[in-house]
This record gives structure tokens, C-alpha cells and sequence, in this order.
């Protein structure tokens, strides 16, 4: 059974940290292109940065570069997304996917967690 489970959200002040974590299971974790996306209320899905757990490539959205890092630990089967600076408008519930390759990793992945709500106050 394929699982990802994200954690680390909650509440925050702007300025502030989180970290996510999304920890996979069942599937190739190896062969997948990590993504994390976020959706705030009202707004359209956003992917935010993804990374090739193979190579280690990453990319970010404009709207985080500078301020998030995302990583990937193979031996786990874990993604991170640090994220520092966070701003009122990174409040949204943020999903991992995983997608095989040649399928588009920010686009409709493979696999979805369940989502962990950021909150950042002003």
C-alpha cells in the first residue's frame, strides 16, 4: 500500500520556522520525483519545489526560492521542506506527491499525502 504521510505543520508568526516531513512507503521512493504543493482557501494549487530523489536536482517556485529548502534523506524514504521567513501568505494545507518520471513532478503526481495546514500570523 503506497503512503505519504506529511507532518510539521501548525501555527506560526511571520518571520518564523516550520519544517515539513513527508515519509513514503510503498513504492520505489528512488525512482520518484518529490513535490511538495499548497493550496490556500479560495486559491489554486501551487507547486512549491520538488526534488529528484535520485539525483538530488531541486526546483522552486519564485514564490519560496531564497526561503524554503527542500531535501530528500533516500535511506529514509522521507522528504523535507524547511521553510524560513514564512509570510502570511504561505498560510495553506501542504501536500507531498510523488511522480515518476517522465510524468511533470509539479504537475498531477503519481501519489498524494493528506496535507498538513500551515498557519502564519502577522
Amino acid at each position: 500500500e503506497v503512503q505519504l504521510v506529511e507532518s510539521g505543520g501548525g501555527l506560526v508568526q511571520a518571520g518564523g520556522s516550520l519544517r515539513l516531513s513527508c515519509a513514503a512507503s510503498g513504492f520505489a521512493f528512488d525512482d520518484y520525483v518529490m513535490g511538495w504543493f499548497r493550496q490556500a482557501p479560495g486559491k489554486e494549487r501551487e507547486g512549491v519545489s520538488c526534488v529528484a530523489s535520485r539525483d538530488g536536482g531541486t526546483y522552486y517556485s519564485d514564490s519560496v526560492k531564497g526561503r524554503f529548502t527542500i531535501s530528500s534523506d533516500n535511506a529514509k524514504n522521507t522528504v523535507y521542506l524547511q521553510m524560513n521567513n514564512l509570510k502570511p501568505e504561505d498560510t495553506a494545507v501542504y501536500y507531498c506527491g510523488a511522480s515518476l518520471p517522465p510524468r511533470s513532478p509539479l504537475g498531477e503526481p503519481d501519489y498524494w499525502g493528506q496535507g498538513t495546514q500551515v498557519t502564519v500570523s502577522s
